[in-house]
């Protein structure tokens, strides 16, 4: 039997078949970097994590209103705005938030250091008994689990995405620094809320995202741009209950 040979010519054709494949495939590379860069400069991949952060908030909303008449305990969302993180946590008691609150515990048991020196101004002017305050524990629930075994679902915001604001009934002011908490009671109530989320530091309004939250029903809904927190009027609160 006879050997065939490949002659020197096939041999260039399969070396140039070669150098095309890799030549498409590094053009196909170099396609993929300047598209992903024009992405990202255009700052598509910023706001897709923005409108994630709003959803992982609105998340947290709806299970906590759930979870609180469920189980017939108070419920809170901690916002901690340095860490530009959340958690969920229970109530060990049954507690009435205090509107207007300086503290901004609402009238919870304090937690960080600030949180203590005004607990103890505010007890140093209104003299009389003290009133034992609720204190709150982290739980772990679908979307909010320990991962860490920190004690708590801690959940970032993520990719350079923080808070701009939380305002809620109790506050008398947005807060912009330290913690705030959404509260939640047994029968289906929680407090009206406006949670504003931003990419970066920017104060471009176009760069805002606002979780407003109904108090009535719990009903959440994600507007553009800083919406401060609405006033409460009697009709509203009818159009509330009459929500599905």
């Amino acid at each position: 039997m006879s050997s065939r040979r490949a002659s020197p010519k096939s041999f260039a054709r399969a070396r140039a078949r070669g150098v095309t494949l890799v030549e498409i495939l590094v053009v196909m590379v170099i396609i993929s970097l300047v598209v992903g860069g024009i992405i990202g400069g255009t700052g598509q991949l910023s706001s897709a994590k923005l409108k994630r952060a709003t959803t992982m908030i609105a998340g947290g909303v709806k299970m906590s209103y759930t979870r609180a008449t469920a189980r017939s305990r108070n419920l809170r969302i901690v916002f901690d705005l340095d860490a530009q993180t959340m958690w969920l946590e229970e109530g060990d008691m049954p507690m009435l938030v205090q509107s207007k609150d300086k503290t901004g515990t609402g009238g919870a048991e304090a937690v960080t250091e600030a949180e203590k020196v005004a607990v103890a101004e505010s007890m140093g002017i209104l003299k009389g008994p003290k009133v034992p305050r609720a204190r709150y524990k982290p739980v772990n629930i679908a979307g909010f689990e320990d991962d860490e075994g920190a004690g708590k679902g801690v959940r970032p915001l993520g990719g350079k995405i923080t808070f701009r604001s939380v305002q809620t009934s109790h506050d008398d002011e947005p807060r912009t620094s330290g913690r705030a908490y959404l509260y939640f009671w047994p029968g289906g109530q929680t407090e009206r809320a406006s949670i504003q989320v931003r990419i970066g530091t920017s104060l471009d309004d176009g760069q805002t995202l606002t979780v407003l939250v109904s108090p009535l029903t719990g009903r959440v809904s994600i507007k553009a741009g800083p919406v401060p927190l609405p006033e409460p009027l009697d009709d509203r609160a009818a159009s509330e209950r009459e929500d599905r």
